[in-house]
């Protein structure tokens, strides 16, 4: 399923105001439940280093997590990379628009990233299992990080992250490159680039598999069907919603001996 212009979809449905944007990242906030694994992890961070920061979002899509980013401190320096210029030219229109002056796009190719030694943290929240050339980029990554710096990534698991159907091969978001990776295969690749220590663990276990199920991949399958779904979708999430919360709460309170997707985080 192609989830690219669904995303577009919505994005230009919240689009129309910036308080109507703000409302959007605080739902998905909420409702994905890879927002809640990164926040909790990022508030560990900050504990560590409360000063100011140089901060990298590879791959900003909306831009939600540099919102997130540069409401934590406003000194911070945040800066969003996106292959798609329609994305990092709207960010930055809207950043702009509220004063985020201390946030920033720009359009580039995380295989061909040229920044050395500039960030603090640079933060990849599903954007890995889209990109061919993993290796390469976890290189750039390398290369972009201050020593000492810690890069935290969000990514399918190799154990269904990417929604495969059960007796099918190809996976639920068609703009996968793969249908996740190994706990020990992406430690072991940022290794190699470089970095010289790694941690990993499963999320979406059971309660954040049904909550993806509930709040992700049933709801786009029937966006897929037909677009009239959009006239159900605040009723049906209505209902789903407090169910998603206590899903999502469950699933970053549990350790997990096996799930849908991982959280790994690698130092320079």
């Amino acid at each position: 399923m192609q989830y690219d212009p669904i995303k577009r979809i919505l994005g230009k449905a919240f689009n129309r105001t910036p308080r109507l944007r703000v409302l959007f990242y605080r739902m998905l906030n909420l409702l994905l439940l890879r927002t809640w694994h990164i926040r909790r992890e990022l508030k560990k961070w900050v504990r560590e280093h409360p000063g100011i920061a140089s901060v990298l979002d590879a791959g900003s899509g909306f831009g939600q997590y540099s919102w997130y980013l540069g409401s934590i401190n406003r000194n911070w320096q945040v800066t969003g990379v996106d292959l798609k210029e329609e994305q990092t030219s709207d960010c930055n229109a809207f950043f702009k628009r509220i004063g985020f002056t201390h946030v920033s796009f720009k359009t580039a190719d995380l295989t061909t990233l040229s920044d050395v030694s500039m960030y603090d943290l640079i933060i990849s929240v599903d954007v890995m299992e889209h990109i061919l050339e993993d290796t390469l980029v976890f290189q750039r990554f390398h290369q972009a990080l201050k020593p000492g710096g810690m890069v935290l990534i969000s990514t399918p698991s190799d154990k269904g992250g990417s929604g495969v159907h059960e007796h099918g091969r190809s996976s639920f978001i068609e703009e996968h490159v793969r249908d996740g990776y190994g706990m020990e295969d992406i430690q072991q690749k940022l290794m190699n680039a470089g970095f010289g220590k790694t941690e990993a663990y499963y999320s979406y276990g059971k309660p954040g598999h049904l909550s993806w199920l509930l709040t992700m991949k049933y709801p786009i399958r029937m966006l897929g069907i037909t677009k009239l779904f959009f006239l159900i979708l605040p009723f049906y999430y209505l209902i789903v919603f407090p169910f998603s919360l206590i899903l999502n709460f469950c699933d970053v309170s549990i350790h997990h001996n096996t799930g849908t997707g991982l959280i790994v985080k690698a130092w320079k």
